[in-house]
């Protein structure tokens, strides 16, 4: 069994995926538009059928799934999780990466040294997306 992780974004899943793969040396493995859907009808405003349906991203052996939204629904809000990337035992990656994903974000703690013997930050992306950077020193 696997657990994953699926975004939701507002219309600009493709964008922050596209991020993601740049701060997280990943990349977009599959991508589906609403065009040639099902969905794809008279219902469907013009400007979404470009829009992601589904997409899988993958980095580092680890993934998740994301999509726009349904058009009329409101923009979701990213709340009550984190995506959580672990870096054992290098320090200057997840720094890097801790980086990346915040740029254009807020950091909502600083990357560096714990009680638990681990070095940890915490950030909301540009996207709004919470994220969990941890470097196990002793793993």
């Amino acid at each position: 069994m696997q657990i994953e992780s699926y975004l939701f974004f507002g219309g600009n899943c493709e964008e922050a995926l596209k991020f993601y793969a740049q701060a997280l040396g990943g990349r977009i493995v599959d991508l589906h538009r609403y065009a040639g859907t099902p969905m794809d009808n008279a219902d469907l405003p013009a400007h979404w059928r470009d829009k992601v349906m589904h997409a899988t991203f993958e980095a580092d052996g680890a993934r998740f799934m994301a999509s726009d939204a349904m058009p009329g629904q409101p923009a979701p809000h990213h709340s009550g999780f984190s995506m959580s990337v672990n870096l054992p035992k290098d320090k200057a990656r997840a720094k890097q990466l801790f980086e990346a994903l915040g740029a254009g974000g807020a950091v909502t703690m600083p990357f560096a040294p714990t009680f638990w013997g681990a070095h940890f930050g915490m950030l909301k992306d540009r996207y709004g997306v919470p994220w969990m950077v941890n470097c196990d020193d002793s793993a």
